[in-house]
């Protein structure tokens, strides 16, 4: 496997009026291409706001985030927002979706972004993720419409639509009841046995265990880099025990 990103000694301070408050302290560590890898940790455990780091959503105060061997601090934000929109494809919690737009042109939005895209091209390969996650028949739906699940779907399949590197999702199955979190694992695993990179946020121990490492954070800090060596599997309902 080929390093994909590398943090050393990432440092996020917030400045509230004059009160600093240091969220993350000293974040160091190394992604492989083809890992899956879950941040693990409670509220308030600075987890998100490395997700936001590792997401170029945000920049550290300090400390070098490497993605492909680059260093992304030299880049300009026009420059991050271009890097983003071509690297990395993002899955919220909430889903993010545009509920007056149907589900494939919510899947083409960032496509839209890509400098020389084709979305002509975009489209199609749109039609064929929409079919290959069981929603072919609710294209043309608007996402009020569909489930919770079905949603989630939708947006793991706008995640892939510009051939990430690296694949974000913040805590994916945190609005889903256990079958719909179910199913959304069972796509990760799925994705991740066909070699994509996905990097998750949970706070959930079952959902983390379905990675193949865990990366343990409390207050600002890695306290634990293991793998996982019994990973559970999403299907034959393993994902519940």
């Amino acid at each position: 496997m080929t390093s994909l990103i590398k943090t050393e000694n990432i440092k996020k301070i917030f400045d509230n009026g004059g009160l600093e408050t240091q969220i993350l302290k000293g974040i160091s560590f190394e992604i492989q291409e083809g890992e899956f890898v879950a941040i693990m940790g409670s509220s308030g455990s600075g987890k998100s706001t490395l997700m936001n780091t590792l997401g170029l959503l945000d920049k550290p105060t300090s400390g070098k985030y490497y993605f492909e061997g680059l260093d992304t601090g030299v880049l300009d934000d026009d420059k991050l927002a271009e890097f983003r929109s071509e690297k990395i494809g993002f899955i919220f919690q909430s889903y993010n979706l545009l509920e007056r737009t149907t589900v494939v042109d919510n899947v083409l939005l960032p496509a839209t972004y890509l400098v020389n895209g084709d979305l002509g091209k975009a489209r199609m390969k749109a039609k064929e993720l929409l079919e290959k996650v069981g929603l072919g028949a609710r294209m043309d739906y608007n996402p009020n419409k569909l489930s919770g699940g079905e949603q989630q779907r939708v947006a793991i399949v706008r995640a892939l639509i510009n051939d990430p590197k690296l694949i974000l999702a913040d805590e994916p199955t945190g609005n889903l009841d256990s079958k719909s979190g179910k199913e959304i694992m069972e796509i990760l695993q799925e994705l991740n046995n066909e070699g994509a990179t996905i990097m998750m946020v949970t706070h959930e121990q079952q959902t983390a265990e379905c990675a193949r490492r865990m990366l343990r954070i409390k207050d600002g800090l890695i306290l634990e880099d293991v793998k996982i060596a019994n990973r559970r599997l999403a299907v034959n309902g393993e994902y519940n025990k």
